[in-house]
């Protein structure tokens, strides 16, 4: 019994950590992710269309040499902003009327460490874990190597979490 509590408080931890946690009640049936699987292509198609997957994009903006990407990710971070702003303001909800809750981040300096690991990554590999699959899905199969990697961080990641300083 004792260990079902210390999972409860954990769990309670984590959702102000920075695991993303998925509070909705909401079940739904197998083919409402449909729309998240057009969402997804959809995105694809933008992503190629935009060069914002091109290897070739990606080493410009880390050489300096294209404002491109720089435009792409402010303007991201631009709508992010307000897309945050309008929901806080006007108390948004989801589509299914659920409330939508921002919870406080605490800085700490394993934040940095993360996106300087993660911007050498994207910076030797040319591709961010986003558009992966797009990129893939162009013909660059090459690319499953960055994805196998990814995914073998991440578990690793996952593996060590606890024994990390938070």
């Amino acid at each position: 019994m004792q260990k079902i509590a210390i999972r409860n408080t954990d769990f309670e931890v984590r959702s102000l950590d920075t695991i993303c946690v998925n509070e909705s009640k909401l079940t739904h049936k197998w083919y409402h992710n449909i729309k998240y699987l057009i969402v997804g292509l959809a995105f694809g198609i933008v992503f190629v269309k935009a060069e914002i997957i091109s290897w070739f994009r990606i080493q410009e903006m880390f050489r300096l040499q294209s404002f491109h990407m720089y435009g792409v990710i402010g303007s991201a971070v631009v709508v992010g902003m307000i897309s945050v702003w309008l929901i806080k303001k006007f108390n948004i909800k989801t589509i299914y009327g659920e409330q939508i809750e921002f919870h406080k981040k605490t800085f700490n300096k394993g934040q940095v460490y993360g996106g300087l690991l993660f911007g050498l990554g994207w910076a030797i590999t040319g591709a961010c874990p986003g558009p992966l699959f797009a990129q893939i899905g162009t013909g660059a199969t090459v690319v499953a190597v960055t994805l196998l990697s990814a995914i073998a961080g991440t578990w690793v990641y996952g593996y060590v979490r606890e024994k990390l300083p938070h």
